[in-house]
């Protein structure tokens, strides 16, 4: 499962919609190149929340990574509950890609590592995947974690 924080979108007072900024942009296809090239994602899904900076996010990614299919999930948006996407996260058996926002990705990966929403195991940045694996006995681990800022 790979959680995705949307690229850096333009400032609200510059755009109330907020798309992704012209770095934003550059740092989505970057790590969307870097990934389809060197990390082999096979993913069935691409989820985002439907706010147009990860929709945005959602197709850059699909444009490199393939997935079968993309989908609006209104429970990836900021404030959603995290323990939705902890049940259906627990049920699924096929690889996916959740396109979302703080503070909602960072409280559901809390809860998937530590059970724990309050606390912040993971800093997110904008543009970047984190790597989960699900665990035999249902434990989720970090695999691995990219950031635009590390790719040259």
């Amino acid at each position: 499962m790979y959680l995705v924080q949307h690229a850096e979108p333009k400032r609200k007072e510059e755009d109330a919609s907020r798309p992704l900024s012209d770095k934003g942009w550059k740092d989505i296809k970057k790590i969307a190149e870097y990934a389809k090239d060197h990390l082999h994602i096979n993913i069935e899904q691409i989820v985002h929340s439907g706010k147009l900076r990860a929709k945005q996010t959602a197709e850059v990614l699909a444009e490199y990574l393939n997935p079968k299919e993309m989908v609006i999930d209104e429970n990836l948006a900021p404030l959603a509950n995290p323990k939705v996407w902890q049940k259906r996260l627990a049920e699924r058996t096929k690889d996916i890609m959740l396109a979302g926002h703080l503070p909602h990705l960072g409280k559901l990966a809390s809860i998937l590592l530590v059970d724990n929403e309050d606390k912040g195991v993971i800093t997110f940045r904008m543009g970047g995947i984190v790597c989960f694996e699900r665990e035999q006995e249902g434990c989720w681990t970090i695999l691995w974690m990219i950031t635009p800022e590390i790719i040259s």
